[in-house]
């Protein structure tokens, strides 16, 4: 059976994955974390009779050697994933994110695993309505420190494939809702769920109310890891992964179906922009990949995991 490591195996979609292993699925699956954000929780519960091994580390700080050695698969989830506070610390993003990926990707290819590569859809700035993994490199513009690091590494993955063999997959995941054990709030459909439970009017920037924007079940992300370790498809390209394309308006109006004096607040951030877009995740669905996901069950399931906070 396969072996893998994940890394920045406790966050959000990470601690999802890990919970959702079943015994024989594989060989042995080791937790590379470095605790940044001290989700111990995530290591709460796991489940029984699966070979895991956990390793407190930073990817660049560790000998990655002695850990990757026998490894098949590596899953790299480590990131600084906060695109509005990535301006403030761009030199740390820089270093975490493409430094990281790098010493990643050269430990992969060294031993020979296979890498499934997190990026994101905000690596898109084109102001086409549909926007597809071919697009023009002119259409590729990140808004942000985190999507021009995303998109670096990117860059640097398809190198490597042509210079020393690499095998790997990248995945464009739209920005991810719903529930896990090490989940945060930092990014929109969460952030406004909490701030909704809260009683916190909902920050949204002044140009987004309208725009559509990709997001991701992340009951979707994780069948998606799965599907391509078991399907093997390591075949250095890019898919774009989300469940479906919203406006804000239209999130905030599921959560008022709950919520209903949930109030906005319209407030000025770097990040914004003037641009409205779908993104097609036609070229993974035509591998035979099904969403399964659900932005109206996914905001709600997580109103409930929070309906004792707010007591007026």
């Amino acid at each position: 059976m396969k072996k893998i490591l994940i890394t920045g195996a406790l966050g959000h979609i990470g601690s999802k994955l890990i919970h959702e292993i079943k015994p024989n699925d594989f060989g042995g699956v080791i937790l590379f974390d470095n605790l940044s954000t001290q989700r111990y929780c995530s290591l709460f519960n796991l489940p029984d009779n699966v070979p895991f091994q956990f390793i407190e580390g930073d990817v660049l700080q560790e000998n990655l050697e002695k850990y990757f050695e026998g490894v098949d698969i590596v899953i790299h989830l480590a990131a600084i994933t906060n695109a509005a506070g990535s301006f403030e610390i761009q030199d740390q993003v820089e270093k975490v994110n493409y430094e990281g990926t790098k010493k990643v990707a050269e430990a992969c290819q060294k031993f020979g695993c296979k890498l499934i590569f997190l990026s994101s859809t905000s690596v898109y700035g084109t102001q086409d309505v549909l926007v597809d993994e071919d697009c023009s490199k002119e259409e590729l513009k990140p808004q942000s420190p985190y999507a021009e690091s995303k998109l670096k590494s990117e860059e640097l993955l398809k190198k490597m494939s042509t210079e020393t063999g690499l095998k790997y997959v990248v995945f464009r995941f739209g920005t991810i809702f719903g529930t896990s054990i090490g989940m945060r709030f930092h990014t929109a459909v969460n952030k406004f769920v909490w701030q909704a439970c809260m009683g916190i009017p909902l920050t949204v920037w002044s140009t987004a109310l309208n725009q559509k924007r990709p997001y991701l079940d992340i009951a979707d992300a994780t069948r998606a890891l799965r599907f391509v370790i078991g399907k093997n498809i390591f075949d250095n390209n890019i898919y774009n992964v989300l469940t479906t394309n919203a406006t804000v308006s239209e999130i905030v109006e599921i959560i008022r179906s709950d919520i209903p004096d949930v109030s906005v607040k319209l407030v000025d951030e770097r990040i914004m922009n003037q641009l409205s877009y779908e993104v097609s995740c036609e070229k993974f669905k035509k591998l035979g990949f099904k969403f399964g996901g659900d932005l109206r069950k996914g905001i709600k399931d997580t109103i409930r995991l929070l309906k004792n906070c707010r007591t007026t």
